[in-house]
């Protein structure tokens, strides 16, 4: 991380006790019940940094706002096109060989660090069988 900034650590301790994959906006508000002389204009500022610098990933989301994940082991993601809730997965997708397909095919060099996969969630698949 660039210099220490004591309101970046308390958005990435918040990131790190969560079992979601919050936005923006929800990041803000778990911040606020700890530290609510914190401002929504820096916590916005401070999550762009923490991408920025690779500590947290940006998932943007095909529905709905970007989410953001603390980055805490290489690992890849499934989303729900209908409730847009991320779930983590980890698989070895030979990224490296993946990267080197993709490139020969399209010639598309691409920074490959996870996979997101697109689906629909067992809650919702069951909601529409009803």
């Amino acid at each position: 991380m660039k210099k220490y900034s004591r309101q970046r650590e308390i958005i990435l301790e918040v990131l790190k006790n969560t079992h979601m994959h919050p936005t923006a906006e929800q990041i803000c508000e778990m911040v606020k019940e700890n530290e609510p002389s914190i401002s929504r204009s820096t916590v916005y500022r401070n999550i762009n940094l923490l991408v920025e610098e690779g500590v947290i990933k940006k998932l943007s989301m095909p529905l709905g706002p970007d989410k953001f994940d603390y980055i805490h082991k290489p690992h890849d993601h499934i989303v729900c096109v209908k409730c847009g809730k991320i779930y983590d997965f980890e698989y070895d997708f030979y990224n490296k060989e993946l990267s080197e397909k993709i490139q020969k095919e399209t010639g598309i060099e691409t920074d490959l660090d996870s996979i997101t996969i697109n689906g629909i969630c067992k809650d919702c698949k069951s909601k529409s069988r009803i």
